[in-house]
């Protein structure tokens, strides 16, 4: 199988148990305090990324070495108050409302990028941005539905995965990829487990099959798309994981029973393709920038 053939495919991979993840959540949201399933969550995201480290060619006492630690701590951080957002999200806003919001958060990364990294923002990418957030309040419908405030959770937890993916690009510059995965696992466990066990419910045995479940999805689907990154560029990544929302919604609609609305459709809609301009024409500047250099 040619390469770019399989990165696709370990792509797909990803996305597919990623929306599966979600629907785990979801379920177990519903049962548990979200606290406590982040922070099972996080305990075998933890356990996989010392596992990473520890195959990787530097081992695990390499990819402990940072030239930027609190950066990496800050970004652990961000990373569990995200999905501990995004977790409460699904329990109140559901889960298909909170994909459909989530989906604002390329363009809330480019737009943090001028400010934090000093990137330029042209015209046609600001343009994208401003028709990307038009298509969040088309999500939200504030004209016709009564806000409610259960809406800011999947708003808030786009702008922290923003800043944590800005973040995440400021500090590849100083350090590797596998490093950055090792501090957001281990820094993300130790910071929720300081607060979940407070919030610890003994779990049913009918339910540790989807705990259990929901622990090997994040595993295997951020396996996955490591592996997917180190055969394709992010510009090949990125148009496929809006797949997720797609099959995210599958699941919301058919296991949860939630509902679709057309304000939902036409808004994730125009917020996609915005995202997907904004990907495409940072692509083409970085292949200009890299002819240049040349």
């Amino acid at each position: 199988m040619k390469s770019k053939t399989l990165g696709y495919v370990f792509v797909l991979l990803a996305i597919t148990i990623f929306a599966a993840q979600d629907g785990f959540t979801k379920l177990l949201s519903d049962r548990y305090p979200p606290l406590m399933v982040t922070m099972v969550r996080f305990w075998a995201f933890a356990f996989f990324v010392i596992a990473l480290a520890a195959a990787s060619p530097a081992g695990l006492r390499g990819a402990m070495i940072t030239k930027r630690p609190l950066l990496q701590i800050a970004r652990g951080l961000l990373l569990v108050g995200e999905i501990v957002l995004v977790v409460f999200a699904y329990m109140t806003a559901g889960l298909a409302m909170s994909q459909a919001i989530l989906q604002a958060a390329p363009l809330l990364v480019t737009i943090l990028s001028v400010p934090f990294l000093g990137e330029k923002v042209g015209w046609r990418r600001g343009i994208a941005i401003s028709v990307g957030l038009f298509g969040v309040l088309v999500i939200l419908n504030p004209v016709n539905v009564h806000f409610d405030v259960s809406l800011l959770l999947p708003l808030t937890a786009a702008l922290i995965y923003a800043i944590y993916s800005v973040a995440t690009r400021a500090v590849s510059r100083y350090d590797s990829s596998v490093t950055s995965v090792f501090y957001a696992g281990l820094a993300g466990a130790i910071a929720i487990s300081l607060i979940g066990p407070f919030y610890w419910q003994p779990i049913v045995i009918s339910d540790w099959l989807p705990m259990g479940a929901l622990c090997v999805c994040g595993a295997i689907s951020h396996y996955f798309l490591i592996k997917a990154y180190s055969y394709l560029e992010a510009v090949e990544v990125q148009p496929l994981t809006y797949i997720q929302l797609v099959l995210s919604v599958g699941v919301a609609v058919v296991f949860f029973g939630e509902v679709v609305t057309w304000n939902m459709a036409i808004g994730a809609t125009i917020v996609v393709g915005a995202g997907l301009f904004t990907v495409r024409r940072e692509h083409q500047l970085e292949r200009r920038k890299g002819m240049i250099k040349r």
